[in-house]
């Protein structure tokens, strides 16, 4: 398991170019394969307040730069091979949102408030609107998107922006972690990519299917179920 923690208290964790360069360098250990769980965690009180306004607005005279951090830093959490599971235990604004929709799982706080404010200064939620979109109906969405206002983990879980609300998000996140862990590596990431593919192609999935099954993690796992044990790739109860 690899953990990532947003670490700028001074400024609510927001998104500035420091904090995105600091994730991308994490993303790279996550991204490697002997990680198979990647939680995405912060430091109190906030999850994230969104772009770094301060230092968006110095920057606005300088020419664009090529590429887009925050952009990249989404798509790999979409795209990684490990589940990457968001754990929020504090306000998350804007950008924020983008980037804890982007993970597979997202646990919050039940006391946890969010809100999309962009359009209150003068911007749109443009580049987090993919992970966004990818997860929830555009029609429950509208009135957070189009007027800013915040709302709370209940409203978010009914939008489907978050699957988990929990009193201890620590507890829950470490159950679906030993989850994630009792499943085989492989199996894991195909499940991933399949959930993540939108309207999976039939001819596809049964090319896949049986591809799986004749794997050597489906043999140990078929063979781990009629010896009544744990499979070679669980960890034990001590390392979980």
């Amino acid at each position: 398991m690899c953990t990532i923690t947003l670490d700028s208290p001074s400024n609510r964790n927001a998104l500035s170019r420091q904090l995105v360069s600091e994730l991308a360098i994490a993303l790279d250990r996550a991204e490697q394969p002997d990680v198979r769980a990647v939680v995405l965690t912060h430091t109190a009180p906030v999850f994230c307040a969104g772009a770094d306004l301060k230092e968006r607005a110095a920057a606005n005279d300088e020419s664009p730069s090529a590429g887009n951090p925050m952009a990249d830093a989404i798509e790999r959490l979409g795209s990684m091979r490990a589940v990457t599971i968001a754990a929020v235990d504090g306000p998350v604004r804007a950008g924020g949102i983008g980037l804890m929709a982007a993970c597979d799982l997202v646990v919050v706080n039940a006391a946890v408030t969010f809100a999309l404010t962009e359009v209150r200064i003068g911007v749109a939620p443009a580049i987090i609107s993919v992970p966004i979109l990818a997860r929830c109906g555009w029609s429950k969405l509208a009135g957070a998107w189009l007027t800013g206002e915040p709302f709370t983990a209940e409203a978010a879980r009914d939008m489907g922006l978050v699957t988990h609300v929990s009193g201890d998000v620590a507890a829950t996140v470490r159950t679906l972690v030993q989850g994630v862990l009792a499943g085989a590596p492989n199996a894991v990431a195909a499940a991933k990519q399949i959930l993540r593919s939108g309207q999976p192609d039939m001819a596809e999935m049964t090319v896949l299917s049986d591809r799986l099954f004749r794997s050597e993690e489906a043999a140990e796992g078929m063979r781990a179920f009629a010896e009544k044990r744990p499979p070679s790739w669980a960890p034990n109860p001590q390392e979980a």
